[in-house]
């Protein structure tokens, strides 16, 4: 469990990694295509392997393409947009506050997820954290549009996650089919919006190609396995706490392959965003319910 655990930490926090290196060589849109084909390729053997069906009615898949939209397309291009100035790890830190803003968007959207006093300072000390971290007093606010669109992506996870508990959890269907559906509709989504969008040439180097396929093979589709592997095994509760690690990793990973410069705003900033999420959660006393991400976690 706890090998599961750290390796599915490394997949997406190496994700802005892969994301950072794979835009040498192809454009936002054609990276989330390739990255989203990828991932469901994986998710839809899988699912046929162990002969599980895809979900089935009109309305369900309605829901899955709401749910591709907000929780694939969107933050997928808008990390692959951002990372074009903004830096793997600054990108990891940023996304790590989605389970932050997950329960602030459950509080007005959900009526079992009320606000609390506790909820409120989280959500304040997190956004705190991510104004230390984007540092818009460096270069102007201006300048800090690619940190803005990673924390894009956060808001459109956060907004993903909200609308599978409402809409899709209640149904009870299995989380494997769910998935291999959510991604085979944002493949659909992105291949119709794709044209529409910036579509340079394409430029396959050794490193850009591997970058690639490790992002939509291991980072986007193994890492859906290796979740509910992990609830499986651990329960909800304790297989979200990865959010925990994933900023982390982020920056090391960044750190280390593209050599990144870990700058004390970043640490300090991430480390404010991750107490204001535990906080929020109770994380920092006794144990507690899963908070709503943990039952629709997605690859970053």
């Amino acid at each position: 469990m706890k090998i599961r655990f750290v390796v599915l930490a490394l997949l997406w926090g190496s994700s802005f990694t892969f994301i950072k290196e794979a835009l040498a060589g192809l454009s936002p849109a054609q990276l989330v295509l390739a990255r989203l084909v990828l991932g469901a390729a994986v998710l839809l053997s899988i699912v046929a392997v162990r002969r599980m069906g895809l979900p089935r009615g009109a309305a369900v898949w309605g829901h899955l393409a709401a749910a591709a939209l907000f929780g694939n397309v969107i933050p997928f291009l808008l990390l692959s947009y951002g990372e074009r100035t903004a830096g793997a790890g600054i990108a990891g830190v940023l996304v790590g506050a989605t389970p932050l803003l997950t329960l602030s968007v459950a509080a007005f959207a959900l009526a079992e997820e009320r606000a609390t006093a506790r909820k409120l300072v989280g959500l304040l000390v997190g956004f705190a954290g991510l104004v230390v971290v984007i540092a818009p007093w460096r270069t102007g606010l201006g300048a800090a549009g690619g940190e803005l669109a990673c924390f894009g992506a956060a808001v459109s996870y956060a907004a993903g996650f909200v609308y599978v508990r409402k809409y899709l959890s209640p149904r009870h269907l299995p989380p494997m089919s769910l998935a291999a559906g959510q991604l085979s509709m944002a493949v659909v989504l992105q291949a119709a919006v794709s044209p529409f969008l910036q579509w340079g040439a394409v430029t396959l180097t050794p490193r850009v190609t591997v970058s690639i396929v490790l992002l939509g093979v291991l980072s986007t589709g193994l890492a859906y396995v290796l979740y509910f592997q992990l609830i499986g095994e651990a329960g909800a509760t304790t297989a979200s706490a990865v959010n925990y690690l994933v900023p982390i990793a982020a920056v090391v990973v960044g750190a280390i392959t593209l050599g990144e410069r870990i700058t004390l705003t970043t640490v300090a900033g991430g480390v404010i965003v991750l107490a204001g999420m535990a906080y929020a959660e109770n994380r920092l006393r006794r144990p507690r319910r899963a908070p709503v991400t943990a039952a629709a976690s997605q690859p970053r």
